[in-house]
């Protein structure tokens, strides 16, 4: 993957265990820290290089930090869905929830949900996922989150997750495949952004395991190989007689989005514009086959 991309943007918010780091009207974001996020992890013990540069455990694969994002108007008494978000290469929670404004779409999008990104490689180029790609971790991440929310009583005490979503940009493709192979945890929707650079037999496999499986791509062609990727699955499917659907960017309405398990859109713009403005974030929790409105 050749994606270079250095988001120059500043910190949102000051880390902390357990600490409402912001408010807002609509929503409020909590942070805290997981021994089952990716990192640190033996895999980076040693740093990473990549393109002649060393990118060093500490500052890169040290951060343990799982930020949520909190809508004001969450019922508590019905089921709470989880949509985690994984950000790709040179970026780090914050500044992926505040360059492609992650929370003010989640928000807008009225779903009875919790936005959750923990921290990946960060500011790093690497698409690793450190212990994540180990089998249950992933629920013993979504375990911590439940009970970070009961400690803080966003959440009664008996509460049990409901629907997962997994969503992503770019190098975040890796992170979400291993989950959807090793996590233990049922996962009912991915949506990537100009994500799949391989590991399409992972994906493919996942939607077979559920008819009720959603999965959508929206790529362009410059991602590097994204658009040769969906390509390469898109051919797979048709050989195992599997319906998919093909879209213009331009043509994508909320009904194509909802009367299609699987969606393939394709974008005319660049790599690293394709989620906000306009809002394709928020246009596909909107149309989710499983999030419900609060």
């Amino acid at each position: 993957m050749n994606y270079k991309w250095l988001i120059k943007t500043g910190i949102l918010l000051v880390m902390g265990s357990s600490v409402r780091a912001q408010e807002d009207k609509e929503y409020q974001f909590l942070h805290f820290t997981s021994s089952h996020t990716s990192f640190p992890d033996t895999g980076r013990v040693n740093g990473h290089v990549y393109d002649g540069i060393l990118y060093t455990k500490a500052g890169h694969y040290d951060d343990s930090s799982v930020l949520l994002c909190i809508p004001k108007q969450l019922k508590p008494d019905q089921k709470i869905d989880l949509v985690f978000w994984f950000h790709g290469w040179h970026n780090n929670v914050d500044t992926a929830v505040e360059f492609y404004a992650l929370a003010r779409q989640f928000i807008a999008s009225k779903r009875n949900a919790i936005l959750v990104l923990p921290e990946a490689a960060k500011n790093a180029a690497d698409s690793y996922g450190g212990k994540l790609q180990q089998k249950g971790i992933f629920k013993y991440l979504v375990q911590d989150v439940m009970s970070e929310l009961k400690k803080n009583n966003i959440v009664p005490g008996n509460e049990q997750p409901g629907h997962i979503v997994l969503a992503g940009h770019s190098g975040a493709f890796l992170v979400i495949a291993d989950i959807l192979k090793n996590g233990q945890v049922p996962v009912n929707e991915v949506f990537l952004f100009d994500a799949l650079y391989n590991k399409v037999d992972e994906f493919t496999n996942w939607i077979n395991q559920n008819k009720e499986h959603h999965f959508i791509h929206w790529f362009t062609n410059h991602g590097g190989g994204t658009d040769e990727m969906s390509d390469t699955m898109m051919i797979q499917l048709k050989n195992r007689h599997m319906d998919f659907q093909l879209a213009e960017e331009k043509n994508v309405t909320p009904d194509i989005i909802k009367s299609n398990r699987i969606l393939f859109v394709h974008s005319l713009r660049e790599h690293n514009v394709i989620i906000n403005n306009p809002d394709d974030f928020q246009l596909l929790l909107e149309n989710s086959f499983c999030l419900s409105k609060n």
